[in-house]
């Protein structure tokens, strides 16, 4: 297909006139919207209605002195929004990044070359090389078609392909699905049929993953009975106290409902889940949907295909067996797409281009002598191609394609047809990839004669035996599907250590009925010889058995299967547009091993998502002790503050301020750990609670530990001399400083991470935050904060070890349980 195209200076001029080749997206929205939309919260609401009450009974009262519980109150909503806005800028930015890294790739005619470019910068009177799988990238009329079939129901709603010649028009959007051919642009972006159509449309939102739903039903149960525990507290304080007291009251309860509520819990997710997919990036794997990382923690068979996954996609012919290889070298030129001396288009088609170069003949000067007259592209239905061209005068066809079929349609006698597929079935038990080449007179595709046999060499990945060791240790099945040879497949499974198994083709599989098929899954791990119908009903046979699959895919037909699959993966370098479309993930290395690491990288995220779980329940549920029962308590001792109210264990503002500190950063950083461990274990039950047994006991250890020294301390310290508000301090120094080093305890729950410098750093800046509360008159004095004596700090000091040492001994039982079931 030789054309020039456009000069890449015009292309540059175009660009700049017409905009790029992009559907129209919506504005960004304002930073001060999103600012705002951080208040949009219930918890928020009930906030800004205690501020406002606040501010007023303050100015009711003469506005003496600063309003500081207001100022405390204000400060915590804004720094909170600003957290938010944070989390959610970061999470965009991943999110985006991911976006720019999947846009498509297009081939396009530039100054006489080929070269790959992002769909966005075509322009007008560019000329685009297209094949089967791609999906067209503007409207056009093609300069050139073979056998070009294409997918008009993106737009028509006709599920019936339409087939497409030369000077004929394709839309954007629509899908080659058959053949190959040259479109010459004539509209892009917003003035193409998707163009104007997606401006019809409007935008689509992301729908959320089925975790962070089930996060934030769990959340909105939590805030329903916290809110409910807050109205009895207020009801209660206000049958104790009377209305004159009602403006404390009210703001204790409301102080009560943001400490116990997790309402940073969604924020936090969906940035471990944008940070834990750009983990993914940087190890080639490309997340195209966040629900696809809750279900990689839970794979449990990976259906893998064989070429350019487990073996390296470097196609070398070793060998050419053939009576007449001059013929079947010309065969193996003119019966390929591939572009000579681009490097586009096969791998295998680009090895047979070498081959015939290294045996003194010029592939270009052949496709140039031997035009195409007519041709047939090659589909996975019937499983070779042929092309038709004039040589001397006389119409002949050659085909290529895979052995069994092509032999078939040659005029053999029965000796040379066992002897040639005797050939075969050798070549393929050593692991070659086997094409056969034939020719026949005029159009014919029956009656040829056999031009030999091309063994192709594909060798295995290095790295993918210990991926799938590693992915075996970790309870994963590896199913091979292929649509090679059955010993071809056979040797590769034997090289890269898939266990000994039974071997299927996919014409053994029709006649299996569903039961059989269920229990042949159990028994074999290579499937070959299959077509996309086979690789559909094999994933659906292994779902049906409750296994979570992921499963790979290059082709266009493909696409069925990898949407039935739990999680659909494509192949970056040879993978269709169409695959890449309807995958889940995307293997920009198309490596086999790079789906381990994906899979590795979604368990550890989920396992960070429950560190923070754990940590921010466990922190809560010892806020909530202290205050209900300190406050149930100091009345039932008859403690009262300075205005004759009855002493609240922590203020309003002191639990804002807890809620601020510690549940903001310390939660974060947690996301940022790595769990190297997570593939010694087994596959987690996608219908796990968020909570597994062990992180529920870690919750309500913890929790009642740090609640119960808090209890005790209100008592004790009372009795040794110290002053009720004195004694309120110490508490609130030992509930903030605990709960910061608790982020230390939530992550050793299951397994002791590598280091984490963000978790050191977040937990030390927080602790010297609370430090400066302490002895900074200034800002003490904001949060009703007492300075403490030297026998108080040693009462807190050996308060936080006894926490601290109790809580480590119970997770290091927890743990050593977690291994014990591991094993």
């Amino acid at each position: 297909m030789a054309n020039s195209g456009l000069s890449q200076n015009e292309a540059q001029r175009r660009l700049a006139e017409y905009g790029p080749n992009a559907l129209p997206e919506t504005p960004p929205e304002p930073g001060w919207r999103r600012f705002l939309r951080q208040f949009q919260s219930p918890i928020i609401y009930i906030l800004l209605f205690a501020l406002a009450f606040d501010i007023v009974a303050w100015a009711s009262e003469g506005g003496q002195g600063l309003p500081l519980e207001s100022l405390v109150i204000a400060a915590i909503l804004i720094i909170n929004a600003g957290l938010g806005l944070y989390q959610e800028g970061r999470a965009g930015a991943a999110l985006e990044q991911l976006k720019a890294m999947t846009t498509p790739q297009v081939w396009v005619w530039r100054d006489g070359q080929l070269v790959h470019i992002p769909s966005p910068e075509l322009v007008p009177g560019d000329l685009v090389r297209l094949e089967a799988g791609d999906r067209i990238p503007a409207d056009g009329y093609l300069r050139q078609a073979q056998g070009v079939l294409v997918d008009e129901s993106i737009l028509t709603g006709e599920s019936v392909p339409v087939d497409k010649g030369q000077g004929e028009e394709l839309k954007s959007g629509t899908v080659l699905v058959r053949g190959q051919g040259a479109l010459e642009v004539n509209a892009t972006g917003p003035k193409s049929a998707m163009g104007q159509l997606a401006g019809m449309l409007g935008g689509i939102e992301l729908e959320k993953t089925p975790l962070e739903r089930r996060v934030e039903v769990f959340g909105n149960q939590v805030a329903i009975a916290v809110l409910i525990l807050a109205v009895l507290i207020a009801v209660l304080g206000l049958s104790l106290e009377g209305l004159d007291h009602f403006q404390s009251v009210l703001l204790f309860a409301v102080a009560l409902a943001v400490a116990a509520v997790p309402e940073g819990l969604p924020a936090v997710l969906t940035l471990t889940l944008a940070l834990g997919v750009e983990r993914m990036a940087s190890r080639k794997a490309v997340v195209r949907r966040l629900s696809a990382v809750e279900a990689l923690g839970s794979v449990t068979v990976i259906a893998t295909d064989k070429t350019g996954t487990l073996t390296e996609n470097q196609m070398q012919v070793r060998e050419l067996l053939s009576d007449k290889p001059e013929r079947a070298l010309l065969a193996m030129v003119i019966a390929s797409d591939a572009e000579v001396g681009l490097e586009v288009g096969d791998p295998m088609e680009l090895a047979l281009y070498d081959y015939a170069a290294g045996q003194g003949l010029d592939p270009k000067e052949i496709k140039n002598r031997y035009p195409r007259v007519d041709s047939r592209p090659f589909d996975s239905e019937w499983k070779f191609m042929r092309v038709t061209t004039n040589e001397n005068g006389k119409t002949t066809s050659l085909l290529k394609g895979a052995p069994e079929v092509i032999l078939q349609r040659c005029r053999l006698s029965s000796t040379e047809l066992e002897r040639w597929q005797n050939t075969a079935r050798e070549k393929a038990a050593q692991g070659f990839r086997l094409l056969a080449v034939a020719e026949g007179d005029g159009s014919g595709e029956e009656n040829l004669q056999f031009l030999g046999l091309i063994a192709l060499w594909d060798p295995p990945r290095p790295e993918v035996p210990e991926a799938i060791r590693k992915a075996q240790a970790a309870g994963i099945k590896v199913v091979m599907i292929t649509g090679d040879h059955p010993a071809t497949a056979r040797a590769v499974a034997d090289a890269v250590g898939l266990p000994p198994g039974e071997t299927v083709t996919g014409e053994s599989l029709e006649s299996l009925s569903d039961q059989e098929l269920q229990q042949l899954m159990s028994r074999a791990n290579v499937f070959a010889r299959v077509n996309p119908e086979h690789k559909l009903r094999l994933v659906e046979a292994l779902k049906n058995q409750g296994q979570i699959v992921a499963m790979t895919g290059d082709g266009v037909n493909d696409a069925p299967a990898l949407k039935r699959a739990d999680v659909g993966v494509a192949m970056g370098q040879r993978g269709s547009d169409v695959t890449r479309e309807v995958a889940d993930l995307i293997l920009l290395d198309d490596n086999f091993a790079t789906i381990v690491a994906a899979i590795e990288e979604g368990r550890s995220i989920y396992e960070n998502i429950q560190k923070f779980i754990r940590f921010l329940f466990a922190t809560n549920l010892s806020e909530i002790l202290v205050i209900v029962l300190g406050y149930v308590g100091a009345f039932a001792l008859g403690l009262r503050d300075q205005a004759g109210a009855i002493l609240l264990p922590l203020t309003a503002a002191q639990i804002l301020w807890m809620n601020l500190i510690t549940d903001g950063l310390p939660a974060v950083v947690l996301g940022l750990d790595k769990n190297p461990k997570m593939m010694d274990v087994p596959p987690r039950n996608p219908n796990a609670p968020l909570l597994d047994r062990l992180s529920l006991a870690f919750v309500l250890f913890a929790g009642v530990a740090k609640g119960a020294v808090g209890l005790l301390l209100l008592w004790i310290l009372p009795q040794r001399g110290l002053s009720l508000e004195a004694t309120r301090s110490a508490v609130f120094h030992v509930l903030v400083i605990g709960q910061l080093f608790y982020t230390y305890a939530a992550r050793v729950a299951h397994e002791i991470p590598p280091n984490n410098a963000w978790v050191h750093a977040a937990v030390a800046g927080g602790i010297a935050i609370q430090l400066a509360v302490a002895f900074v008159p200034a800002v003490g004095e904001t949060l009703a904060v007492t300075p403490v004596s030297a026998e108080g700090w040693l009462w807190i000091s050996g308060s936080l070890i006894v926490i601290l040492a109790s809580v480590f001994v119970f997770t290091s039982v927890l743990r050593h349980r977690f291994l014990e079931r591991r094993a």
